[in-house]
């Protein structure tokens, strides 16, 4: 049984762009394939949807400004 993320390819992979290696994620239509990545930036990418996380959490506990 295969194994779902709970993030799609699809935001991984615009981390990636951030990041500067996307072109090395082959894409076929929805597969992703980050075997030509190294070990260190799929840390990167992890890193990245956790900060992306915490700012979403920040935002959401934001009081909102009157003007």
């Amino acid at each position: 049984m295969a194994r779902r993320s709970i993030v799609s390819d699809e935001v991984k992979y615009e981390i990636a762009k951030e990041l500067g290696f996307a072109d090395r994620i082959q894409r076929d239509g929805d597969n992703y394939d980050y075997s030509n990545i190294t070990t260190r930036e799929a840390g990167l990418i992890v890193r990245g949807l956790i900060q992306k996380a915490q700012e979403m959490m920040g935002q959401e506990h934001q009081p909102e400004k009157k003007n």
